[in-house]
């Protein structure tokens, strides 16, 4: 029987060092791709995407990013998800099925699904192309200055595989006060935020509402904004810049961006009234 994939792989590696070699044992992060599929009650299984990913929590990327690419509906139009049971044994668990309560209406244009790892949807030739319906998000909370320094190390300290590994980027949905609700790593960005967010929507113990900041490790893109915009997620932090399309994007919907945080200091892009000032 073939298992489910495992999100670090060992290898064999030669260091060099000061005129010396040594083959010593390695741990690589895996990176497989994952076709993504989706259906209505009596319509046959769409391929929607394919996007190259660290195995692990594998549903909860493919909920996450219908979710994000506006294909979902609604959570309650959610009606189940699995791994491909036909076909290739070897690719089973490569290719996840998504099911929705309602007729599934797939994409109408070509939309270039096929994502790299490293930089999501970056086919689309067009901002209307990337463009989803998001409204602007809730008002949120007021965080303290100290809680908004403090994340990206909560957030390296949920990176397991990261440790394991050096090749992993990371995400969280964090409370008010910092704490981490839920944290998910992939070689990709983008697919490590639809993970948190896919979790989010399969389990209805995580309240939207509890977790309204989103930790990132990396830069902040256009298609990280978009991504939080859809789930109604007001603050964004992160270790690295946002471009200039995510700050167009965090303006018009009325996020809080916030970006190179670290060593005691952050530049806030938009919306600066969720940051408490120090006393």
């Amino acid at each position: 029987m073939v298992s489910v994939r495992r999100a670090v792989q060992p290898a064999q590696v030669t260091v060099v060092a000061q005129g010396t070699r040594r083959t010593v044992p390695d741990r690589l992060a895996a990176e497989e791709p994952m076709e993504i599929r989706a259906h209505g009650p009596g319509q046959d299984p769409v391929p929607v995407a394919v996007t190259m990913r660290t195995p692990g929590h594998d549903f909860a990327l493919a909920v996450g990013f219908l979710s994000s690419e506006g294909l979902l509906g609604p959570a309650g139009g959610l009606a189940g998800v699995a791994y491909c049971t036909s076909g290739e044994v070897e690719q089973q668990y490569n290719i996840v099925t998504v099911t929705t309560r309602g007729p599934f209406l797939a994409p109408t244009r070509e939309r270039a699904f096929i994502a790299s790892a490293s930089c999501g949807l970056c086919g689309k030739t067009a901002l209307d192309d990337l463009a989803v319906t998001a409204g602007p998000v809730a008002d949120g909370p007021v965080i303290p200055t100290a809680v908004l320094m403090a994340l990206p190390d909560r957030l390296r300290a949920a990176q397991t595989v990261f440790d394991q590994t050096g090749a992993l980027h990371a995400a969280a949905l964090c409370r008010a006060d910092g704490t981490v609700v839920v944290a998910r790593e992939d070689v990709g960005r983008h697919n490590a935020i639809d993970k948190v967010i896919g979790e989010r929507l399969l389990d209805p113990g995580l309240d939207p509402d509890g977790a309204p900041i989103l930790a990132v490790s990396g830069r902040v893109s256009f298609e990280v904004m978009q991504k939080a915009a859809v789930a109604g997620i007001p603050i964004v932090v992160a270790v690295s810049a946002p471009t200039s399309l995510a700050v167009e994007v965090a303006r018009r919907t009325g996020q809080t961006l916030v970006g190179f945080v670290r060593d005691g200091r952050a530049t806030v892009y938009s919306g600066i009234e969720r940051i408490a000032e120090e006393d």
